[in-house]
Parts: structure tokens; C-alpha cells; sequence
């Protein structure tokens, strides 16, 4: 599932070459398109970007996985963990350098946004449960594809084709990384199916934490959650996402069909539940986020969004 160094693809394939004769022009048209994104998007991508330039933290967490320690091992688990990092890594890279090209976000504010986030740390509240790690990356892996998925449709449909692009490069990465994860978890069900279902109603009930939920630029304390109902009132990331994962997960892994007994049984029961739970309030929950007045974010000069 990870792509060869030699022929992945590189930030640079998708920005202007500043060292080509004509890189004013390359910069000045790359920059002419970004005009068309509005504050909204450019509020929404920034969260995106500032939330994988924390890769840092998720590879220390994921790390407790495959038990490293020494940071080299050639064990398949380890060896997947670094690649999987490094294929990651070029996510924030690329959304970085689009979001600095373009001239509309103050970045000084998002880097201090990123600085605090790192600082801050992670906890995605699967240790010392390896089951939890594995659920818990298939989820985030298919949320983050649907995030860039469908923030490349809206830049793409406000004009800007580059963004889709690259929009749409990095949803591809998520897609490969959520197939693994998936299909790992798949067979923790095969073999262990209580075990798994017990694991998987677990994380759900204590909600997946968001990678990006202690995020701070020195001045909202809730900037998680505005940049959260920004994308939800966008389409970007909705609740009738969040359910969509849940539903497509249960039906992946056969949970409704696995047999299991006892606390697994009643989790089972539990689980197959979820998605229509979330589906019943994702419309009340739309119509909540609709009727917020816009807030202001440092990221975009302390305009609304």
C-alpha cells in the first residue's frame, strides 16, 4: 500500500518551479487562481494543513503500535510505520507551501497554530490496546480522504484547479493508507472477533478523538471547534460523514454477521445501532451550525468565516 520512493510523488510536482525562467509568471498565475477560494475554504484548509503538519505526534503515538524502540528495526510493522510517515510528511508540505503562495492566510499565525499543536501533543486513546490503534487509523485514514475528497470538489467549482489537484493527490494517499488499516483490522476480526468488536465499541463510545482537536493559535480557545463547524457548514466534513464512516466500517468488517458472545455480543448490537443514530440527528445538527454567526480567525487576518 505504500508507493516506491523513486516514483512517489513530490510537493514540488504541483507548485511552481521558482527555478524555471519563467517562475513570476508560474507564481503570479499559481497565485491568480487562489483569488477564487473563499474565506470559508481558506479557513477550512489551513485546519487541514495544521493539522497533518502534527504528523510528529500521530508517528510517536502509532509507534507504541508496533512497540519501537529503536527507531531502525526492518520488523514489517515498524517498516510500514516509517514509510507510511514519510508518504504522510508531504501532506502538510504541499498544503503549506500552496497556502504561503498564494499570499491570502497569514502564516505567521498558522505556524504559531502548528507550533501549539505539536507542543500540545496527542492522544488518540488507544494505549495500551493495539485493537484501538488499528480501528482508530482506519477511521481517521477514510475521514481525512472524504475531508481532501470533498474540499477538491468545492476549490475545483470556486475556480481554483491547481488546489483541486492537489486536493485530490492527497485524498489518493489517504485512500492506499485506509485500505491498509481497514484490511489489518479486518483480519484482528478474523481472529480475535470479540476481542475486535469489544475494541471497536469501545473507541466509538468514547467518540474518535479529532487529530487536530487541541489546536490553538494564541488567541480562541475553541478554534478547534469553529474551524470544525466551519467545514461541517461548508460540506467538507459533516456528520453525515462521521455516520458514513461508521456505517461503511460495520459493513466492511462483517460486524453485524461476526459471532460472538457475552459483553462482545451486546457491543455488537451497539455498533450496528450507531450509524443510524448519527444519521437521525446529522440534519438538526446541519440546521444548529447554519443558524452560527460567522467568527473571526487569526489565520485569514482576523476576518469572519
Amino acid at each position: 500500500m505504500l508507493a516506491s520512493i523513486e516514483k512517489a510523488w513530490q510537493p514540488t510536482d504541483y507548485l511552481p518551479d521558482l527555478e524555471a525562467e519563467d517562475w513570476r509568471e508560474q507564481v503570479q498565475a499559481f497565485r491568480d487562481a487562489a483569488q477564487s477560494i473563499s474565506d470559508e475554504m481558506l479557513v477550512v484548509l489551513v485546519g487541514d494543513m495544521v493539522t497533518e503538519e502534527a504528523l510528529p505526534n500521530y508517528s510517536v503515538s502509532f509507534n507504541l503500535i508496533a512497540q519501537e524502540t529503536d527507531g531502525d528495526t526492518q520488523r514489517p510493522w515498524t517498516q510500514w510505520m516509517r514509510g507510511w510517515t514519510a508518504e504522510e510528511n508531504r501532506h502538510g508540505d504541499l498544503l503549506n507551501a500552496y497556502l504561503r503562495l498564494t499570499g491570502r492566510v497569514d502564516m505567521r499565525a498558522v505556524e504559531l497554530t502548528v507550533h501549539y499543536l505539536i507542543a500540545k501533543g496527542f492522544n488518540p486513546k488507544t494505549f495500551p490496546e493495539p485493537y484501538n490503534g488499528l480501528i482508530y487509523t482506519s477511521f481517521q485514514e477514510r475521514a481525512t480522504r472524504i475531508s481532501h475528497r470533498n474540499a477538491g470538489s468545492i476549490v475545483g467549482g470556486q475556480g481554483d484547479g491547481n488546489l483541486a489537484v492537489i486536493c485530490g493527490r492527497i485524498a489518493g494517499d489517504e485512500s492506499r493508507h485506509e485500505v491498509f488499516y481497514t484490511r489489518m483490522t479486518g483480519k484482528v476480526f478474523d481472529v480475535d472477533p470479540n476481542g475486535a468488536m469489544l475494541a471497536f465499541g469501545r473507541m466509538l463510545r468514547t467518540m474518535i478523538a479529532m487529530p487536530g482537536r487541541l489546536m490553538f493559535d494564541g488567541k480562541d480557545p475553541d478554534l478547534f471547534d469553529n474551524f470544525a463547524v466551519v467545514a461541517q457548514r461548508v460540506g467538507v466534513y459533516t456528520v453525515h460523514d462521521y455516520a458514513g464512516i461508521i456505517e461503511h466500517l460495520v459493513r466492511t468488517w462483517g460486524v453485524g454477521e461476526r459471532s460472538v458472545a457475552g459483553s462482545a455480543a451486546k457491543a455488537q448490537e451497539w455498533l450496528c445501532r450507531q450509524a443510524e443514530k448519527y444519521l437521525r440527528c446529522a440534519d438538526e445538527v446541519a440546521a444548529r451550525v447554519a443558524a452560527q454567526g460567522p467568527r473571526a480567525f487569526a489565520w485569514i487576518h482576523d476576518r469572519k468565516a
